[in-house]
């Protein structure tokens, strides 16, 4: 009985530990390399610190391709070790060395990043096996590298921000959920790009050294029109980027999307806008002509000011407070594109113009009220 449950022990504990990555030695790497399948082979020191880092993601890759061992190899090397004659023969010089070996046991370096799609996309690449991996969705930050840099980062009509990351970085991967919000909150700004660049790629290093990187994540602002590029040294939230590029790129967005409370507000129509809604008779008529006129040179923007205008002189002294309301459910609900709902958050903020001179009438009156009992005591 001892012996049967010691058995399934040591069964149970085998699976537990089983890698789907090949471990090489002088002994095997011949009967696994070059013959016939190509393969990812990891030349790592138990010691490296980068290689500690980089096992778990490895681990995944061989999972990810754990389905197609008689198609590719993902494979490791201890190359401080058992493997030391292997590292020798194939120039192995700082750790973790990635190389990829096609059928015939032809070496090239990969040079790639070391995060688990890269790898995988590498892998499928060359092999044609495609893995396991559920893909994620597309980022909403632009990705650039050596090939398209230079038209996006230097474009003279365009202000961009870039962070420039590594894979293997825990600060960059705490940073990336709260850029790609940042991302997706500048989205409908398409001056305002919001880019990711791979700088511990081996292509990508040129570029990275051209703006000093030497620590990651380095974050820069490259303006409109070529003007010197700004490194950014705020705070990494997602209020600070978003105050930082409306400040730069001359935008409105709020921090969780949409447009901020002052976007469609035009400073010279809310003072028409209060004064209209304090005054009547002749001298609304009057604040109107002057809001109709100075509007011919304030934009498109500005028709909605004088449109509220013409609902309340109309007889509809309860249309801000009604369309308000509409405005704010829309608003709420988010059901819409978010072209339109920019488009209805920008009536709202309008009409807020106009509530913020009646929120300041009610205060007055109740100040009096309160001033007057208190003169009667």
């Amino acid at each position: 009985m001892k012996l049967l449950l010691s058995l399934l022990f040591a069964g149970l504990l085998a699976g537990v530990s089983a890698s789907n990555v090949v471990e090489l030695t002088p002994d095997n790497f011949d009967s696994e390399i070059g013959r016939g399948k190509p393969g990812l082979v990891e030349f790592f020191a138990p010691w490296c610190g980068h290689c500690k880092n980089l096992a778990p993601t490895y681990e995944q890759l061989g999972d990810a391709f754990a389905h197609a061992k008689g198609k590719v190899v993902i494979a490791k090397v201890d190359a401080d070790g058992a493997g030391k004659p292997l590292g020798q023969k194939y120039g192995v010089t700082g750790y973790p060395t990635l190389k990829w070996f096609d059928e015939n046991g032809n070496a090239e370096p990969y040079e790639g990043g070391r995060d688990l799609d890269a790898l995988a996309s590498f892998i499928t690449a060359k092999s044609g096996v495609k893995s396991n991996i559920k893909p994620p969705p597309p980022p909403e930050t632009l990705i650039l590298d050596v090939h398209n840099f230079d038209d996006i980062a230097l474009d003279e009509t365009k202000d961009v921000i870039v962070t420039f990351t590594a894979p293997w970085c825990g600060h960059c991967k705490n940073l990336k959920p709260i850029y790609e919000q940042v991302a997706i909150d500048f989205k409908p700004e398409s001056n305002c790009i919001v880019a990711n660049f791979d700088a511990d790629a081996q292509p990508n290093k040129e570029i990275a050294g051209r703006y000093g990187v030497s620590s990651y994540p380095t974050i820069k602002f490259f303006p409109h029109g070529g003007k010197e590029v700004e490194a950014y040294e705020g705070p990494r939230t997602e209020q600070a980027f978003v105050d930082f590029l409306n400040e730069r790129c001359g935008t409105q967005r709020a921090v969780g999307g949409g447009l901020n409370d002052e976007a469609g507000r035009i400073a010279e129509l809310d003072t028409l806008a209060q004064k209209f809604l304090g005054a009547a008779g002749d001298a609304r008529d009057y604040a109107y002509k002057e809001a109709l006129t100075l509007s011919e040179s304030l934009g498109e923007m500005a028709k909605y000011y004088i449109r509220v205008m013409e609902k309340v002189i109309n007889d509809q002294e309860s249309y801000i407070e009604k369309e308000s309301k509409r405005l704010a459910s829309i608003l709420s609900k988010r059901t819409i594109s978010p072209a339109k709902l920019d488009e209805i958050k920008i009536k709202a903020n309008v009409l807020s113009a106009f509530v913020a001179k009646k929120l300041e009438e009610a205060q007055e009156k109740v100040e009096s009220v309160i001033g007057r009992a208190t003169a009667e005591l």
